[in-house]
């Protein structure tokens, strides 16, 4: 991938459109997080129930804290396994760029800063969060090439950035961290369980509950 590659590939994030872009652990869909018919658009290529939010992907700690309210707990994760395959929500930022859509109407933000050469390259010329959701229609495998992206979406995304094979192959591990000082477990994936709680001690269970989801 060279500069030219990224270039295309904000001009194609900046006019709404939709982008196959490498990350290490699997290729996104990405999208402005704060375009909603670029959102509503994406939601739409996967067949993905719009009650389920999308993880926004930001370049680092500083970019995370423009659009949520991290506790305590946020930055001790952030700082130890960020850039890399962890996912943290917490309470929005009333300026938060990632629209209502992208959060399914959630008062709070996902977050995930990817290790990925080519997503960061991506990140920092376009200058704000892009939602990334597997780039595979809902239901379906995870894709971890670029040939595995086109043969999914094929004429949907309207750009694929080849970043080669994905490093860890499975999602981003989400935990929410809510201003209280309980991290809670919400989905398992590339951050074992063990290495979290080594850090900030037994994570919490959680509970069922009505309406929208939390994360992915």
């Amino acid at each position: 991938m060279n500069a030219e590659d990224v270039t295309r590939a904000v001009a194609v994030l900046k006019r709404g459109g939709l982008l196959g872009l490498p990350t290490e652990t699997v290729y996104g869909l990405a999208a402005d997080a704060a375009n909603a018919e670029a959102v509503a658009r994406l939601y739409a290529a996967k067949g993905r129930p719009r009650f389920n939010p999308l993880i926004a992907h930001v370049l680092d700690a500083a970019a995370a804290d423009r659009e949520a309210l991290l506790a305590p707990h946020a930055l001790t994760l952030i700082e130890r396994f960020w850039p890399g395959p962890l996912t943290i929500v917490s309470p929005a930022r009333a300026q938060t760029k990632v629209c209502d859509l992208a959060r399914a109407g959630l008062q709070t933000v996902a977050l995930r800063a990817p290790d990925h050469p080519v997503a960061r390259a991506v990140l920092a010329a376009f200058g704000g969060p892009l939602v990334a959701p597997s780039a595979n229609r809902s239901g379906r495998l995870s894709p971890t090439s670029a040939a595995d992206v086109q043969a999914e979406l094929g004429d949907a995304v309207d750009l694929v950035l080849d970043g080669g094979a994905c490093r860890v192959g499975v999602e981003s591990t989400v935990v929410a961290c809510s201003p209280d000082g309980a991290v809670t477990l919400l989905r398992p994936g590339g951050v074992p369980r063990e290495a979290l709680e080594d850090l900030v001690g037994p994570l919490a269970r959680a509970s069922d509950h009505d309406g929208a989801p939390m994360s992915p």
